[in-house]
């Protein structure tokens, strides 16, 4: 299905919270003054951290029953790329943090409960690959293993880890489980070239009992079914969970295209281009088809974006589940976004010139960030078009990734 906006009801499910995205907005200088430390420190700082927990950006798609802002996706994404125009770490972080916090919500009421009755600051990160060690015991499972790259899970209190389950052979045996991190602990591995503040270090877990209610199937979560009771009354309890998990992937580069666009317009056009006879940038033709060449890619990136959010929150708010060809055109969209986002970026470190590449240049840690960011597996824009091509022509093989 795709949403048509045709009644005022479905506008304005699948309309932004521009009230909660101006809080974004309003902490860019605060985020970007912090930029280079949450870097250094490999976390964002908690001066940016304590801001974002009291505007409630950490908790954007979480139910207000719960302590949350219960904003739509097209919100989330919005947001998250207004924190990425001040710092894409911590925008990644913060897409990250929202995302399995989120994914929290939909499991059974008790462990709801017992994640947000404790603590309604309760946030969560998560990595769906499976452990080292998942065996059925009574009552659970006990677990064990590493879970790399868990983004943000420096501020999280749980979070969402994969599991295998005991199943029949052919059953998908993948699962998610809702883990406290009193049971974990953080060891750091995240030493890379670009978003290096977004703590995407490795949780490990050395045989922790994980309860029945604490625990979904990845099938039952892949095809809306929800442990959660909330579903008849909540709009984000019917967000279709891969659409949803890959797109919150490239909000944060879209704040990085936006960063990038707007250093380049302020720095560029008084630019002396070396041996040539323009003496101003703006006066190029060459750079003048860059900088057009990549604020049209960062516009298509964004519409792309738009359309995704208001099939998922559309589909969402007529609790219907989100028709399969679509929600393969989101996974591949999402890719094409990153593709978009990298290749307007490029375009513009060329026009900027070498010197955009200097540590001291903002532009430098902007480009790093969207080349670490745009290589997420959920991401990998070969795969969204296999996934969509393939149910385009009806090949005859079933999908080989999830959507």
């Amino acid at each position: 299905m795709t949403t048509t906006l045709d009644s005022p009801s479905l506008h304005e499910a699948t309309a932004p919270d521009t009230d909660i995205i101006a809080r974004a907005t309003a902490l860019i200088p605060l985020i970007e003054k912090h930029a280079e430390a949450t870097s250094a420190q490999r976390k964002v700082v908690p001066e940016v951290l304590d801001a974002l927990e009291a505007a409630g950006l950490l908790k954007i798609m979480v139910p207000q029953r719960l302590g949350g802002l219960g904003a739509n996706l097209r919100t989330m994404m919005e947001s998250v790329a207004e924190i990425g125009h001040g710092d894409g770490s911590t925008a990644w972080a913060a897409a990250l943090l929202n995302v399995c916090t989120w994914f929290s919500t939909t499991f059974s009421d008790r462990a709801q409960e017992e994640m947000f009755g404790a603590d309604p600051d309760a946030h969560a990160s998560g990595i769906f690959s499976p452990p080292l060690k998942s065996e059925r015991v009574d009552g659970g499972y006990l677990v064990s293993g590493r879970w790399g790259y868990a983004s943000g899970s420096f501020a999280a209190t749980w979070a969402t880890l994969g599991i295998a389950l005991d199943v029949p052979e052919g059953q998908d045996p993948r699962a998610l489980a809702l883990i406290p991190a009193t049971a974990w602990r953080i060891e750091p591995t995240w030493f890379v070239a670009g978003m290096k503040g977004s703590g995407s270090d490795t949780i490990v877990i050395e045989d922790h009992f994980v309860p029945d209610h604490r625990i979904q199937s990845f099938a039952d979560m892949v095809e809306g079914r929800f442990a959660t009771s909330h579903k008849p009354d909540e709009q984000n309890a019917n967000m279709a969970f891969i659409p949803v998990a890959s797109l919150v992937l490239v909000a944060a580069q879209l704040g990085l295209a936006r960063h990038a666009l707007d250093v380049t317009l302020a720095k560029l056009p008084p630019k002396n281009i070396a041996y040539t006879y323009y003496t101003n940038a703006r006066n190029s033709p060459t750079h003048q088809v860059a900088v057009a060449e990549a604020a049209s890619r960062f516009d298509q990136a964004e519409l792309l974006m738009r359309r995704a959010a208001a099939d998922i929150d559309g589909a969402a708010a007529g609790r219907v589940q989100l028709e399969r060809g679509t929600r393969a055109r989101v996974r591949m969209d999402t890719g094409v976004i990153a593709e978009l986002v990298k290749e307007g970026i490029d375009g513009l470190m060329t026009a900027n010139g070498a010197s955009s590449f200097a540590d001291a240049n903002v532009l430098s840690r902007i480009w790093r960030d969207a080349e670490i960011a745009g290589r997420h597996a959920l991401v990998m824009p070969e795969l969204g078009k296999e996934a969509r091509g393939r149910l385009l022509l009806g090949a005859d093989e079933p999908l080989t990734i999830d959507v």
